[in-house]
């Protein structure tokens, strides 16, 4: 139960960094390494079902990273899209004017 307790902090302990600073590329790898993490947690979460841990917390304990991983996963994606349309406007109206 203390490992499902030092997960849940973990995920809690997760904040979101200032994307809107960020180049696209650096965006892109926060997006995969949101994804990893997601990844490991729910792989540590599937062995505490196979402990046999406590079903309530476990539950609990995808509740949380679902919703912290969404949250995240949503703003990073916002920014990324915000930014591509952006470079990819400004580049059509540059290259509109410089015809």
């Amino acid at each position: 139960m203390e490992n499902i307790k030092k997960l849940i902090d973990e995920i809690n302990s997760r904040k979101p960094k200032n994307y809107e600073q960020m180049k696209i590329e650096q965006i892109s790898k926060e997006l995969h390494k949101v994804m990893e993490f997601e990844q490991n947690v729910l792989k540590k979460i599937e062995t505490f079902e196979k402990e046999h841990q406590d079903p309530d917390l476990i539950k609990y304990t995808k509740m949380i990273c679902r919703n912290t991983i969404e949250r995240e996963t949503m703003l990073i994606q916002e920014i990324y899209l915000k930014k591509i349309d952006s470079q990819y406007l400004n580049s059509k109206l540059n290259y509109s004017s410089s015809s």
